[in-house]
Order: C-alpha cells, then structure tokens, then sequence
C-alpha cells in the first residue's frame, strides 16, 4: 500500500533510499518524509507513500504532517530567542516576567526549570477541552494557579502537553504572539503550530496500525520491569503518566486541534522544513553559537516522574535516552526531539548533521518500530 518513493539521495547515501522503499513493502509505513542535510549540504529529501488511505491521495514532497512532540524543539527555541532578545535571566525566577506564577509553592521555580520539565506541573488539574486549548492566555493561567507535584526544580517528570503553554508563555508575554506567529516569523516557513485551512487540505492523515500490531513484545534495550511499569501507568486513568500525556485529549485528524496551536504537540510541517530549521539552529542564525551550547547542555538525565524510564533533557531539547534511542554510531552532543508514533528531529553538531523523519503511521518502539533508527543508522554508516 506504500507506493512508489521518489526524490533524491547522494549517491553515498543510496543505502538509505534502500532502507526506506523495504519500510513501505514490508508495511512499516504508510506515507513518510525524510530529509538529511550532512556538512549543511542537503544529502537525503525522500517521500513516498499514501497521506491519506480514505481518499488515496500520495504523499508528495510538500506534504506536511503532524510531527507531535517534535514541535518541543520549535518552541524551546523560539523561548530561547525571545529570552535572548530581551535578556531574560535562565536560572531566576519566573516571577521577573510572569509574576502571577509565583504562588502555590511555586515560587522560586526558574525559566530553566520550565524548559527542562523540572517544573512539577505535568498534566492539568481538570480535564482540558480542544477550544481551551486554542486559548494560550487562558492555559497559561490554570498552570499559574495550579499546585506543583513536586518541589520545582528538585526533580524532573515529561511535561507532554503542559511545557508548550509554559514555554510558550516566555514567548507570548515578550512578543505579544502565539508561539505559532513568532515560529513562522522569525524561525522558518513552514513550521505551522496552528495550521490554517489551506495547509489542513494538504496534511497527512494519521492512522495507527492493527491493534495486534501494537502488543509491547520487542523492548530491547528497555528493561522488561521498565516497560511492565509504563505499561500498567497507561492503563490506569489516574496515574499521573495518563493524566500528562492525555490531557487535553485530541485526534490530530481533527481540524480544532490541528488548528489549535497547541505548542507541545501540535507542529504539523515536512520533513526538508523540519531538517533545514536543525541545520540553521546549527549554523548559529536562530540563537549564538554560545548561547546555543549552553541551551542544548544536559539539564537533567535519570528516572522521569512521569514516563517511568530514563528521560535526559536540555533547555527544551531532547538528548539521547530511553526515550530518544539513537545507534551506538550516533556521537555525543546530538539534540532534538522524537514525536509519538515513530517521528524524529535531531541536530548533530559534530557532523553538522540534520536529520527528520516524519511518517503518518503511528507506530510504537516497545512494539517494534524502528524505522527512524534504522535511518539514522544507514546515514551514519555513510558518512
């Protein structure tokens, strides 16, 4: 059902374009895009497939597609542009420029705490609707009154949907604009956080594969007891794993929550936009070079209050852990950010390497996806 792959590759690189036409014959994707810039220069734009199996419409070069959590990347550096801009201080209290955050036991918390999931405000109190969600000013608001669950800033949990609007907050309260208007504005086109109608028309539709298909049966290398414990967390609607990664609940089909702007989960972009915004981050031009550094530095690494296994974070950005599992191949320093379902976004400073898959088939790694790894793996091996 894949169809044909078309695009280029560096001829170094055709063992990559191999990898990824087996993905569509053997079934592991339904339409996907790939694109890997090595030494700034452009050495993989691939795409193929089906963006929507109701309709059979192909997935083309321009087909954009939600990327889930990949959107934390974009929205961490927009924060850090904006407190760069306007010398927003990491390590002092928010209270400087959100002073209606400091209450509830949550007043020492820092800018850095919000951007490293040291915050202790990982799922909302209530349950969120979609409309709620389009409203950052009012999202902002019910975390600025709410109860930490922790001690800010004594220990770290994956903030699934709440970091965006805390992030994104640095953003809103400088600028006066949606972490959405300030991406397309001052880091690259294309990166729609709030896809308006005509980009909706064109997005790929999401789907999950058959239910048997998802069984947790191939975590390797993720302890057995580490995946019986996220697994039990995900069935038990109080937990706090369901409660952070659940709320507000949404189809990324729906057009209110593609719409949405929701500055977590919700950037809907390709993958040539995505891998071209890593490689510009790279080169400096979103955030100084130092600056940059100190960003993507490690922040936290050990067990995650909420995804029950090992998490590592920057200011914002993702490095390598159970969460994020790269090829042993893969150096030190890389940072990004994976997105549920399969998709990832990384930056390889060594190598001035950037990579992104975007596929619309959301398959799970403790069932045996490992599409993105066997990518990353086969650009690695041609470098």
């Amino acid at each position: 059902m894949g169809g044909q792959v078309d695009g280029f590759v560096d001829p170094r690189f055709r063992a990559v374009r191999d990898i990824f036409e087996e993905s569509f014959a053997d079934g592991q994707n339904l339409g996907a895009g790939l694109t890997v810039y090595a030494n700034t220069r452009l050495v993989v734009d691939l795409w193929g497939g089906v963006a929507d199996s109701r309709t059979g419409r192909r997935w083309e070069r321009g087909t954009p597609c939600p990327t889930f959590s990949c959107t934390k990347a974009v929205t961490a550096t927009a924060a850090l542009q904006v407190a760069a801009k306007h010398r927003v201080d990491l390590y002092a209290p928010v209270t400087r420029w959100w002073p209606e955050y400091g209450c509830a036991g949550k007043e020492a918390t820092t800018t850095a705490d919000l951007l490293a999931h040291r915050a202790g405000l990982p799922a909302f109190d209530r349950p969120i609707s979609a409309a709620e969600a389009a409203d950052p000013a009012h999202m902002a608001g019910l975390l600025a009154a709410q109860t930490p669950v922790w001690e800010p800033g004594t220990r770290h949990g994956y903030h699934a949907q709440t970091f965006g609007w805390l992030a994104g907050e640095l953003v809103r309260r400088h600028t006066d604009s949606t972490v959405g208007d300030y991406a397309l504005r001052y880091l690259k086109a294309g990166l729609y956080i709030g896809a308006d109608e005509a980009v909706r028309a064109e997005t790929a539709r999401t789907e999950f594969p058959h239910a048997d298909q998802m069984a947790w049966d191939d975590i390797d290398p993720i302890p057995r007891e580490t995946a019986d414990r996220m697994a039990a967390a995900f069935r038990d609607r109080d937990s706090l794993t369901l409660r952070a990664t659940a709320n507000p609940l949404g189809r990324y089909n729906d057009p209110e929550v593609l719409a949405g702007g929701w500055p977590a989960t919700g950037l809907v972009t390709t993958s040539d936009t995505l891998a071209r915004f890593y490689r510009t981050l790279m080169q400096g031009r979103y955030l100084h070079p130092r600056y940059r550094m100190e960003a993507t530095a490690e922040q936290v690494r050990g067990p995650d209050e909420v995804l029950l296994s090992e998490s590592a974070f920057a200011l914002g950005y993702m490095l390598p852990c159970e969460n994020f599992i790269v090829p042993p191949a893969v150096p030190a320093g890389v940072f990004g950010h994976p997105g549920a379902g399969g998709a990832l976004a990384f930056a390889d400073p060594n190598s001035l390497l950037s990579f992104a898959f975007i596929p619309n088939l959301r398959r799970d790694w403790m069932a045996g996806d490992r599409r993105a790894y066997n990518l990353v793996e086969s650009v690695y091996a041609a470098l």
